[in-house]
């Protein structure tokens, strides 16, 4: 009889160290790639319409799922760095927490990217079967890679940017709305403010936000915000920008605030006063719904004064993910499967990652975007491709890019002088970022 219940005692313990030994043989989960919640965070919703439109399935509960794994988002908005707050906290809580909280896979956009690529927070995503990376854009693998030159995740579009313009408002003003002649008078910084004076003489604005030209000095800098010995660097191109700024509120070429404000959405109306708005495809796709309402084909797309890229979204896998089969696939999908790629220029208009794509579409001379009047903005945007550098950033652009802008325009409000404006910018980045040296 004891040694009946030593042989099964033995059993069971033998069971039991199977068991462990299963689960955490290979990454400490025993449904490795086999979870059944499949959690996503994000800081918007404009991933999360593609991924349900052409990738999830969606069952009878009325639950998307992507395998049997069923799919959970979790949406933070990114002002003044709430996203990236409650992201930290979910990643430093991986180990503890339960399925329907942990972070499989998570978005992240150029600003702030560097910071979770370069972290332990985000795996290897060639380990978990995302490996064609032969199609993609060399940057957007580069900014998803460490200091080692291990690839963290994809993205799924190429952010080439350019200047979106209103097509009657260029005829009245510079008496042409063709892109390529458009473009010839606003090749440069100078021609640009001249045609500034030209839309005021006529009753127009320039652009309907101080901040619109922002991203096109910023992303040409030459220096990153925070430097190799942690200095807070303004550099020359944001100081031109700053000028530019002050410079068009007193002739009153731009509408005084922010670029995603409440009061510039009416430039973009059919009544909108407003040459010049300037961004990539996912800008007059996402944010000018309005414009696409109520004056589609009254706009069109060029290059602008200088070359320029701004933002993009990253999907990174996150160190602790059970649900790794999932991610691979998503990823895989959105930058590899030419059904769904094409589907996202075709019928969203996206500028996608993948060249080959794209490339086709430039070609095509039966191609033509609406909202632009059926200009193919995907042929400009191929040439401006080319021109994309990842450079000159950190993990601190984000709140540097979002504060320098809040705080220079309380000086252009008048709110305070132009040196309170700098100092009070400085007291913000030493808040968030007490490392960073901010004196002057």
């Amino acid at each position: 009889m004891k040694m009946k219940k030593f042989i099964s005692a033995v059993l069971v313990a033998t069971m039991v160290l199977s068991m462990m030994l299963t689960g955490c043989g290979d990454g400490g989960s025993a449904k490795k790639g086999e979870g059944e919640i499949f959690h996503i965070m994000a800081w918007n919703v404009e991933f999360k319409g593609f991924f349900e439109t052409y990738f999830a399935e969606k069952h009878d509960d009325g639950e998307f799922y992507v395998g049997d794994a069923k799919v959970k988002w979790t949406i933070v908005p990114n002002e003044g760095g709430a996203y990236q707050d409650a992201l930290d906290r979910a990643l430093l809580n991986q180990e503890n927490a339960s399925e329907e909280e942990r972070v499989d896979m998570f978005l992240a956009e150029a600003d702030y990217i560097a910071k979770y690529v370069q972290s332990d927070s985000t795996m290897d995503v060639t380990k978990i079967g995302v490996t064609d990376f032969s199609n993609t854009y060399k940057y957007t693998v580069e900014a998803a890679s460490d200091e080692k030159g291990v690839v963290k995740g994809v993205s799924f579009q190429c952010c080439p940017a350019g200047l979106v313009y209103r097509r009657s408002i260029a005829l009245d003003v510079l008496g042409t709305d063709n892109p390529a002649e458009v473009q010839s008078k606003l090749d440069s910084w100078e021609k640009f403010n001249e045609v500034a004076a030209l839309c005021k003489a006529k009753g127009y604005y320039m652009t309907a936000s101080d901040g619109e030209t922002y991203r096109t000095f910023s992303n040409n800098k030459t220096e990153a915000w925070v430097d190799a010995d942690g200095n807070l660097v303004i550099d020359s191109a944001i100081q031109a920008w700053m000028d530019q700024s002050e410079m068009f509120r007193d002739n009153g070429y731009t509408i005084l605030c922010d670029v995603w404000a409440e009061e510039k959405q009416p430039q973009m109306l059919d009544t909108g006063k407003t040459l010049c708005f300037f961004g990539p495809a996912w800008y007059y796709n996402f944010c000018m719904g309005n414009a696409m309402d109520t004056c589609k084909g009254d706009w069109g797309l060029c290059e602008g004064p200088q070359s320029y890229f701004w933002g993009g979204t990253w999907l990174l896998a996150a160190t602790g993910c059970d649900n790794t089969k999932a991610v691979a696939d998503t990823m895989n999908a959105f930058i590899n499967n030419d059904e769904i790629v094409e589907k996202l220029v075709s019928e969203q208009s996206q500028f996608v990652n993948n060249q080959k794509i794209n490339e086709k579409f430039a070609s095509d001379p039966t191609y033509g975007n609406e909202f632009l009047g059926g200009q193919n903005d995907t042929a400009l945007f191929v040439e401006l491709a080319k021109n994309i550098k990842f450079q000159n950033t950190s993990k601190y652009d984000q709140l540097c890019n979002e504060g320098i802008q809040l705080y220079w325009r309380e000086y252009l409000k008048g709110k305070v002088t132009k040196e309170q404006a700098l100092e009070n910018f400085r007291k913000y980045i030493k808040e968030k970022y007490p490392n960073v040296n901010t004196d002057k």
